[in-house]
């Protein structure tokens, strides 16, 4: 884990709340609301915790960790649209698709 003093879910509420989205805390996730379109958003560093079921997923993870969780959920071969973001120390982030295909984008 990157040694950051922002704990993951605040850095995810925050990249979604500056994108536009209406944030609703749901549990240890939350839903994020904008126009038609909620995303489920769940902080992530293992697959061990990945939901089994949804429609639209978020995982918001450590920059270092998006591509062992990217091979992790796609071995899971979930049935939901699912992306991930990666957060680097800086606060600074990158999104990282994959289709319902698991396709590599």
């Amino acid at each position: 884990m990157a040694p950051v003093n922002t704990p993951l879910i605040d850095e995810a509420r925050s990249i979604f709340s500056d994108l536009g989205y209406e944030v609703l805390e749901d549990g240890d996730e939350f839903r994020a609301k904008r126009k038609w379109r909620e995303v489920h958003v769940t902080a992530l560093t293992e697959t061990t915790d990945a939901p089994d079921r949804g429609d639209l997923r978020c995982f918001v993870t450590w920059k270092e960790d998006v591509t062992k969780l990217r091979e992790g959920l796609r071995e899971m071969n979930l049935e939901y649209e699912w992306a991930i973001i990666g957060v680097r120390e800086s606060g600074d982030y990158e999104v990282a698709r994959a289709p319902p295909s698991s396709v590599a984008v």
